[in-house]
């Protein structure tokens, strides 16, 4: 899909969450299912990395995200929530849309060109109302891939 990261039809769709914990569990079980990882140890590293500061973005968006052994290179999931829930982000307004992000554990430099072709991605006011609105995942997926493809030419 893009040249910073994959993005797989499937990792990509709406869920119900009741808190943080929750966001985080299911995000995990997500990149777990799509891109054969092991669930408890990418939610160790994501929430190893929420200890240093939430990464609650700010504008309704968090972009949890870790280095994890076991990748090629970086993959994301991107979760949509049915109601907006507090994730400590820093603006102090909850969340209603979710763009994780899991890289190589040497990816330096490739991880953090990922976050800010994400971070970009997240600020555009009428890619955000988009991506609100969207029907259902394959309207989601159908938005971020033309963006991202976009971008990456």
């Amino acid at each position: 899909m893009s040249a910073l990261f994959t993005l797989l039809p499937e990792a990509v769709g709406t869920i119900g969450a009741n808190d943080k914990d929750a966001i985080l569990r299911q995000l995990a079980d997500r990149f777990a299912g799509v891109y054969g990882l092991d669930a408890s140890n990418v939610l160790e590293r994501i929430e190893e990395r929420e200890r240093l500061g939430s990464t609650g973005f700010g504008r309704g968006v968090a972009i949890p995200h870790a280095r994890i052994d076991g990748l090629s290179r970086p993959v994301a999931v991107f979760l949509r929530l049915e109601q907006p829930v507090a994730f400590e982000a820093a603006d102090g307004m909850p969340v209603d849309i979710v763009f994780g992000l899991l890289s190589p554990e040497q990816a330096g430099a490739a991880h953090l060109h990922a976050l800010a072709a994400i971070s970009r991605l997240m600020r555009d006011e009428r890619m955000h109302h988009s991506l609100s609105e969207a029907p259902g995942a394959e309207a989601l997926y159908g938005l971020l891939c033309n963006v991202i493809d976009r971008d990456a030419a």
